[in-house]
């Protein structure tokens, strides 16, 4: 059995990371046998060397070996890519074509990116796995191939499964083996290390001196996290060898090259959305709309208790923190709220609140259409003290908008709306 430093020399792999020499001492012990494989792994990490080490290494060596980006074949063409089709089974179909499977018979193929294959077609791949049968596009003929099938996917595929975009039955054929290949940014020993080489290449190509980093910009590139992995330090090392005159390169320098280098730190993201989350304008709107209802009716609410009642401390103790809620004000503004308060419910008379009583008793009927109106009054009064607020806000501040957001309490795309509103 071949050795795996001897491999990687072979099919020119570079890196001496634990994980990686794992994934090739896999490899090199299921090529012997027919067993589907399945390589798993981020974009960019070198899924297609796996698939040519077992062909290579396999009694298939002599037989073809067919790589097939599933990904990039449109769904209405990959069964007859895969599979052939008849003359005249559809529309250009002009004559009788064989499919990469019948080509490939006593050969190997590897099916890139498989978890892209649409659902039909992953039924008839399945029927291939299970008894090595499969009908071309327009045929009613079973014809029979003989094919080791090795499969890659950057998808994770339980939470396909889950979807309903891939099935499970398929799933547990190809991966009769699983070989995980590991990210870049976990094999921090090799990242310099493939710089270098990636760096030597390009200057025997274009013809220049070597790139040489210092030590700043080698302990940059190691803390780098390199979403793209191999594919995206190799373009990096191309593009600083094409444009660089210097070939010292500083720490400021690769600054330049590396996207996004301010936030390097992996983003905590919650899997699971909340109800509350929105995912369109539309929604945002409409949970708005919601809002504003729900805060109209705790002010008919609250007006139609000061009407039975008559106790306005405890509507003012109720309705400040409405309108706090209302216009989501900080507490260094409570003393403002507060004199809105006082101003939008003066106390009224004892002849007022007898003879809001009595009007009440007298019109059973109508209670609703006076409190309709008694909340119109408040509600203009309330728009008038909105305008104020954010007038002087935005005279206090120049006119500028986030500034005057921060004070108010609200988001700049809410002042935006009221400043549109308002015709301020």
């Amino acid at each position: 059995m071949e050795s795996v430093q001897a491999t990687k020399q072979r099919f020119g792999i570079i890196g001496n990371d634990p994980k990686l020499n794992r994934a090739i001492e896999k490899a090199i012990q299921v090529a012997p046998t027919d067993i589907s494989v399945l390589v798993t792994g981020e974009s960019g990490v070198g899924k297609e060397s796996i698939p040519k080490i077992i062909h290579s290494l396999s009694h298939r060596k002599h037989g073809k070996y067919i790589a097939v980006n599933c990904g990039a074949i449109p769904e209405g063409t990959i069964d007859s890519e895969l599979f052939g089709h008849e003359k005249g089974s559809f529309t250009g179909a002009t004559q009788t074509r064989s499919g990469y499977f019948e080509v490939a018979d006593g050969g190997t193929i590897f099916l890139d990116e498989v978890g892209e294959l649409p659902l039909p077609t992953q039924v008839r791949l399945l029927r291939v796995l299970e008894n090595g049968e499969f009908l071309k596009v327009g045929s009613s003929k079973i014809q029979k191939t003989d094919v080791r099938i090795v499969a890659a996917t950057n998808v994770k595929m339980v939470e396909a499964i889950e979807k309903g975009k891939f099935r499970e039955d398929l799933f547990y054929r190809l991966s009769t083996v699983d070989i995980n290949l590991p990210p870049l940014r976990e094999r921090s020993e090799d990242i310099h290390l493939l710089f270098r080489k990636f760096a030597a290449d390009f200057a025997q190509k274009y013809k220049m001196p070597t790139l040489r980093l210092d030590d700043d910009a080698v302990q940059m590139l190691l803390n780098y996290r390199w979403s793209g992995n191999i594919r995206q330090l190799r373009n990096v090392a191309e593009q600083i060898s094409v444009l660089e005159q210097d070939r010292t390169i500083s720490r400021d320098k690769l600054r330049q090259y590396l996207p996004d280098m301010g936030s390097n730190l992996p983003a905590v993201i919650n899997p699971k959305k909340n109800e509350s989350d929105f995912s369109s304008e539309r929604e945002i709107l409409y949970k708005v709309l919601f809002d504003m209802q729900r805060d109209v009716n705790d002010l008919k609410k609250l007006t139609l208790e000061l009407m039975k009642s008559g106790n306005t401390s405890k509507v003012k103790e109720d309705n400040e923190g409405l309108i706090n809620k209302i216009y989501s004000q900080k507490h260094d503004h409570q003393e403002e709220l507060a004199a809105i308060v006082e101003e939008e419910y003066e106390e009224p008379s004892k002849v007022e609140v007898l003879n809001l009583a009595e009007n009440a008793s007298e019109k059973k009927e109508d209670k609703y259409d006076f409190a309709e109106e008694i909340q119109e009054e408040e509600s203009l009064s309330l728009q008038d003290k909105e305008l104020e607020l954010i007038r002087k806000s935005l005279e206090k501040h120049n006119g500028k908008r986030k500034d005057a957001a921060d004070e108010l309490g609200i988001s700049e795309r809410t002042l935006y709306r009221k400043i549109k509103q308002y015709n301020l």
